[in-house]
């Protein structure tokens, strides 16, 4: 376990009175935990920013399944970048529809590139693209 340093914040009494609503709203234990998964998250934005880091992320993609030859597309680019992608999941989600889960790691640009090519295809309703920091940092020391 990492060492746990305290600080203090200054904050306006409106900002603060902001910040315990948002707490609440997602239901966070502390505010020191939302803090924490606030400055975690700024900290894997700029990382993506910069492709400074490897990054871990899911594709969402919902599709028509009925669209000539989509699926064929998809799993080809999908095994284009076999090196980036971990795992997939197909869902049924209609008659009409399915989803695909797509886990992926790797450089961030090339993960935003990959998802661009997916949800650029003729047929895919809807893409999401969720990026997290693949490594903790030095003071967590090992991977799975």
């Amino acid at each position: 376990m990492s060492d746990i340093v305290r600080f203090s914040v200054s904050l306006e009494t409106e900002l603060l009175t902001g910040f315990d609503r948002y707490c609440a709203d997602e239901h966070l234990a502390t505010r020191s935990e939302a803090v924490r998964q606030l400055i975690r998250e700024k900290l894997t934005n700029v990382a993506v920013a910069n492709d400074a880091a490897d990054v871990a992320a899911s594709l969402t993609l919902v599709y028509d399944h009925h669209r000539a030859k989509l699926t064929d597309k998809m799993i080809e680019i999908q095994h284009q970048s076999a090196d980036c992608v971990v795992s997939s999941m197909h869902v049924h989600l209609t008659h009409d529809l399915c989803m695909e889960l797509i886990a992926l790691r790797g450089p961030a640009a090339g993960l935003h590139r990959l998802a661009a090519e997916l949800s650029g295809l003729k047929g895919i309703h809807q893409a999401q693209l969720v990026v997290a920091r693949a490594t903790a940092g030095p003071a967590h020391g090992h991977a799975h």
